[in-house]
């Protein structure tokens, strides 16, 4: 195969000096782009490439975010997204239900475990694929999805659904692991704008259990809403500085509240592991600094770059761009790459490493949504219809079982609990 390079005669571009010859520049390139690039391209799609360019060459985590990608970013900030609210069993395009989201639309169209979808808005869901299925359930510009699913009776229904927002849920796993020392555990995978009032609800719920010491899991949490990282935070440090963040402008100071620290005697261990970033590192950071945690596991990400979010466009773009860094209480800064060969963040109080294999076990069972205790006895039915195992359990954990093991008074430490009588 022959490779050529074609070299014009004359001059490529010319734009005027001054205060304009930057946009003057991007127009004569787009054009030049335009008139010989082999296939045709839009020029909306020309600017976007520019502007994608422009801001995610500043360095790792600034963003440029056009039309197709803002519903993502929305979705990870505020903590909702436009949906239906079901979860399906693996694989999706059998079309499964495992369970529906507490006051989502199909929570309250009736949608049960077990229920097989048939068909969507009449087209018969094996004629299509994951891809189309998904797709088809999700599409978040129609008002309506029209539903043919039958149950593990073996009875068809016909349901119609309203599209409508979804909270999708940043608290998961909450528990009671140790009934007789009221050992709790709960993990944060992100911070949503909802994830201060899902970590109060969480911790209600197993206050009325029995609590008497809690486990926050933060490992594979990248980050999210600096403002929710700093409420939890606060839930458990009652005085202080709980993050402050400097850039170009006046340095910013995040102040503990008294009146938010609702937890300020709860013995606290923390799990953090090389995926720990941003937000969540502002948490543990904090705790550590304060001497209300312990943090177990292995060496964090080391992400304390702040991103500020502006729309563009009448909001059809939008730019994360970094302005400043993270600074713990004891101004320590986050950001592994201010110093180097540094590379981590913050140093866990006990290090215990998983193998390859536990950690991407692990990884997994964060990942899964829990099923709410209503739908618990008709999955338990399911399961026992077909022989399968519908409730996922936590794997071997080191990592967890090491921060159980300071309540337990296993390891060294002021975390020790004796055991109720």
């Amino acid at each position: 195969m022959a490779c050529g390079l074609v070299l014009t005669t004359g001059t490529l571009m010319l734009w005027q000096r001054g205060e304009d010859s930057d946009v003057s520049r991007y127009r004569a390139v787009r054009d030049w782009v335009r008139e010989n690039y082999v296939r045709d391209v839009e020029p909306e799609r020309l600017s976007d490439l520019a502007l994608h360019g422009m801001v995610e060459r500043l360095d790792d985590y600034s963003r440029f975010y056009d039309k197709s990608q803002i519903a993502n970013l929305e979705r990870d900030t505020t903590g909702y997204y436009r949906g239906i609210g079901a979860v399906f069993r693996p694989p999706l395009e059998e079309g499964r239900v495992l369970f529906t989201l507490p006051g989502s639309p199909a929570d309250l169209a009736g949608l049960r475990p077990g229920d097989t979808i048939q068909a969507v808005d009449g087209r018969a869901r094996a004629d299509l694929g994951a891809a189309e299925f998904q797709s088809a359930i999700s599409d978040d510009s129609k008002s309506e999805v029209a539903l043919t699913v039958r149950g593990l009776d073996g009875a068809e229904r016909k349901l119609r659904l309203v599209p409508a927002d979804v909270v999708d849920p940043t608290v998961r796993h909450a528990a009671i692991v140790d009934a007789d020392r009221g050992l709790a555990y709960l993990a944060i995978n992100s911070f949503s704008l909802e994830t201060p009032v899902e970590f109060d609800r969480a911790i209600a719920l197993l206050q009325a259990q029995g609590m008497r010491a809690l486990v926050i899991d933060l490992r594979g949490n990248l980050g999210g809403v600096l403002h929710s990282a700093v409420r939890v935070a606060n839930r458990f440090i009652d005085r202080g500085l709980i993050v402050s963040t400097e850039g170009r402008g006046e340095p910013t100071r995040h102040e503990a509240k008294r009146v938010e620290a609702t937890l300020v005697q709860l013995p606290l261990a923390v799990l953090v592991d090389g995926n720990t970033a941003s937000a969540s590192e502002v948490l543990a950071g904090a705790l550590q600094d304060h001497r209300r945690a312990v943090l177990v596991g292995e060496p964090t990400w080391g992400k304390g770059m702040v991103q500020k979010v502006s729309s563009f466009g009448d909001d059809d773009a939008k730019v994360k761009l970094t302005t400043a860094y993270y600074y713990t209480p004891a101004h320590t800064n986050i950001e592994r790459s201010v110093q180097r060969g540094r590379e981590h963040g913050l140093i866990p109080d006990l290090r215990v490493d998983l193998n390859r294999e536990g950690a991407a076990r692990v990884r997994a069972f964060l990942l899964h949504y829990d099923p709410p205790r209503s739908a618990i006895e008709a999955l338990r039915a399911w399961e026992a219809i077909e022989g399968i195992e519908l409730i996922e359990t936590h794997p071997p954990d080191a990592q967890l079982e090491a921060a159980l093991g300071l309540f337990r008074g296993e390891r060294p430490g002021p975390w020790a609990l004796g055991k109720r009588s």
